[in-house]
């Protein structure tokens, strides 16, 4: 492992989630609708380009910091390169043409847009730091390079060609020297596309965009202030932080404040990927069950298709399909926390006869028996009233009970210690089934009022 691979081992599981987040979505197929928009999250643009379009060209960073003496800043801006795959078959006289489709036995390739992450390293003694700004130009250059493929013959069937356009940019790192108590500084890191490239269309500037852009800061000796929970005495000194296309979160080793992840994405102090996550699938990390379920039931052409979309959406389609039970198993579900059942093992108290969402494990609530004030009448289970619905707090469907008779059911309170009554609608053909099911509907004191003649 590198050194820059030490600083950030446990941040990068989840910038990596960051960097690849909807690089291509379920089915996996280059020709699904929701595959041809590409690129979302974290995308500057060329300036040429943002001022047509209004899409970024720069990410702004602003967090607070407490270096000690002798502290380094290490920081790592990683982004993808769009890079433009096209495809040609193979003619009789050996010359290459372009194509919609080249049909191999094991995949099916089409044009694409591909990502190739690049990364932009720095490192500044904070001394150095506070004393003068850190500019940082990089430049990608262009690239073009071809891969025959052979059909199951074994003869070349035709070449894939990708081309990467030339990107460049600049990352500048500021620090000031905040006036207090205690000795902060207020760390500015930009990321910024400084490209020539001129676009009439968004497909022409992506590749020369940068792409899923997110930075990665550590300090070797020193804490970053949480621009999340800060604490008191750093508030309005967060406060006045300007962050612009990103949101810092620390992202420390086991809970540390000595790194963060600036992201696209908004984020939680201290991201972490679900251990139970058996890979990246791109489409979301908290759905990956149904994903890998309908992912390995997809019919074999979908499959071929697919693994000739992309490399990643190929290694998705194998992970699907190699997936033992055991670790689907532990896709289902996952306990994060326990709390201890005091008493008794052996005393009943101990395991309780109902769960906790059951108005019968409170004895000090009884939805028949219980009656609530509206106005100044009390209104109990079998009390009449005329629904008036809250049109900031309701649907369109209860809208239209508006002036309608109904009959209470029950009084029911919830954990945040609101009150809500179970009613049926009078001439309701289904008010038995309701009833007898448990499936009513849900009203606020003030939203109904008695009749006059109950």
């Amino acid at each position: 492992m590198t050194a820059a691979a030490e600083r950030f081992a446990t941040a990068r599981q989840a910038a990596d989630a960051v960097l690849f987040e909807g690089y291509v979505l379920y089915p996996y197929r280059a020709s699904s609708a929701k595959n041809r928009m590409r690129w979302q999250f974290g995308v500057l643009v060329p300036p040429v380009w943002a001022s047509a379009s209004g899409e970024p060209v720069l990410q702004r960073t602003e967090i607070l910091m407490e270096p000690r003496a002798d502290a380094a800043l290490h920081g790592e801006l990683r982004f993808l390169h769009a890079q433009r795959r096209t495809v040609e078959r193979i003619l009789i006289d050996g010359e290459f043409e372009p194509t919609d489709e080249l049909r191999l036995p094991d995949r099916v390739l089409v044009p694409w847009d591909e990502g190739v992450e690049e990364r932009v390293e720095v490192s500044v003694d904070i001394a150095a730091l506070t004393a003068e700004d850190v500019v940082l130009p990089f430049t990608v250059p262009a690239t073009e390079d071809s891969e025959v493929v052979t059909g199951a013959d074994g003869f070349p069937a035709g070449r894939v060609v990708r081309r990467r356009e030339r990107l460049e940019g600049v990352l500048r790192l500021s620090a000031e020297e905040l006036p207090g108590p205690y000795r902060v500084l207020r760390l500015t890191a930009v990321a910024e596309n400084t490209g020539s490239a001129l676009a009439s269309r968004r497909e022409e500037a992506l590749p020369h965009a940068l792409v899923s852009a997110h930075l990665m800061l550590r300090l070797t000796a020193g804490y970053f202030v949480s621009m999340t929970d800060p604490p008191e005495w750093a508030k309005a000194a967060v406060a006045e932080c300007r962050n612009e296309n990103t949101w810092p979160v620390l992202a420390g080793d086991d809970g540390a404040a000595n790194v963060v992840l600036s992201s696209p994405i908004i984020l939680e102090d201290h991201p972490r990927i679900a251990p139970e996550s058996p890979g990246a699938l791109y489409d979301a990390t908290e759905i990956d069950e149904i994903l890998a379920l309908r992912t390995a039931a997809l019919t074999d052409e979908e499959k071929r298709q697919a693994r000739g979309t992309d490399d990643r959406a190929a290694a998705v389609i194998d992970l699907a399909d190699s997936m033992p039970p055991e670790v689907m198993e532990r896709l289902h579900g996952a306990v994060r926390a326990l709390r201890e059942v005091t008493g008794p093992q052996d005393s009943p108290a101990a395991v309780p006869e109902t769960p906790w969402w059951d108005p019968g494990a409170d004895a000090s609530v009884d939805p028949v028996r219980d009656r609530v004030m509206v106005g100044d009448t009390w209104v109990a289970a079998g009390s009449r009233v005329v629904l008036r619905p809250g049109r900031r707090r309701t649907d369109a469907q209860d809208l239209f009970l508006q002036g309608r008779s109904a009959q209470v059911e029950a009084v029911l309170h919830d954990v945040d210690g609101g009150v809500h009554l179970a009613v049926t609608v009078d001439g309701d053909p289904g008010a038995e089934i309701r009833r007898e099911q448990g499936r009513f509907l849900y009203f606020q004191p003030d939203e109904l009022a008695p009749l006059e003649d109950a």
